[in-house]
């Protein structure tokens, strides 16, 4: 039988957080260095955008891998690495393509391994490598102190497929990118209804609004 936690353990346990600044922290809190995260976004609102920033922000604290499963290193990949500097962080940032699950669980058991894991996306995840919502689980349950961001299409502003839906549930960091604004849907943050801006232009392009 697993133990039971006690009121007094609860409160006693301590978390190594992400330290980042304002920018960061006023939208999405202080979160875990391994919480698990879940970003959702309709196509061209920004989210690949957002999640290639938060990757170089996570560069800061550790070794990333981007899974690069839905665009492999595409000229659009490439032209958003370039537009958002991350030949700055060479050294703490790799792409891989196409891993199967057994070869991303040996990629990620071995020595100095990436400490955030980033699954882009999920569907495609699902169709290319067998990613189901049972071995996401177990990822992150093989490897509790890392990171993993899971990466979702959306259809008719919800995850696309039952399994993405079940995935965000569970995860730490529920994270949705509409008009190139990144909202933190749980309760990460004090400051309800704020955001990370992804692009400002496109936001004054859209509707002229960058209220915090």
């Amino acid at each position: 039988m697993k133990r039971a936690y006690s009121p007094k353990e609860i409160v006693a346990k301590k978390w190594v957080t992400l330290p980042w600044g304002e920018e960061w922290s006023g939208p999405f809190g202080y979160p875990a260095e391994n919480a698990s995260w879940f970003i959702s976004g309709a196509s061209a609102n920004g989210k690949s955008s957002f999640v290639m920033q938060l990757a170089k922000e996570f560069c800061k604290y550790g070794p990333v891998l981007y899974l690069s499963y839905e665009e492999g290193v595409s000229q659009s990949f490439q032209r958003r690495m370039d537009y958002l500097g991350m030949g700055e962080v060479q050294g703490r940032f790799r792409v891989a393509t196409g891993d199967t699950f057994d070869e991303l669980v040996e990629r990620l058991a071995k020595p100095k391994s990436a400490k955030f894991v980033i699954v882009d996306s999920f569907q495609v995840a699902a169709d290319d490598a067998g990613l189901n919502y049972e071995k996401a689980v177990a990822l992150m349950r093989r490897f509790p102190r890392k990171c993993f961001v899971f990466v979702s299409q959306e259809d008719k502003s919800q995850p696309t497929g039952r399994p993405a839906r079940r995935l965000r549930y569970i995860c730490d960091m529920k994270v949705r990118v509409v008009g190139y604004k990144a909202y933190c849907m749980g309760r990460s943050t004090e400051n309800a209804g704020s955001y990370y801006v992804v692009w400002k232009e496109g936001i004054l392009r859209t509707n002229n609004d960058l209220r915090p």
